[in-house]
């Protein structure tokens, strides 16, 4: 996740303290927003979300979805 906001070049400022998109504060919320931008900004070069097995790509809104990760 730290990649994906940092080095990698996604924008996460949105998920920051203070920010539109901070809450729900949990690691998988943050995780799931960092690797979308990332890949969001990135895809059309080519990016994968493999992430090491931690993301992948779906049609699905997390922010919808009533499952437990």
């Amino acid at each position: 996740m730290e990649w994906a906001c940092g080095k990698g070049g996604g924008d996460c400022s949105k998920i920051q303290k203070g920010q539109p998109c901070y809450f729900p504060d949990s690691i998988k919320d943050r995780a799931s927003f960092a690797f979308n931008s990332y890949y969001q900004m990135f895809k059309r070069k080519g990016a994968t979300c493999y992430f090491n097995s931690a993301a992948m790509v779906t049609d699905l809104d997390p922010s919808k979805s009533k499952s437990t990760f």
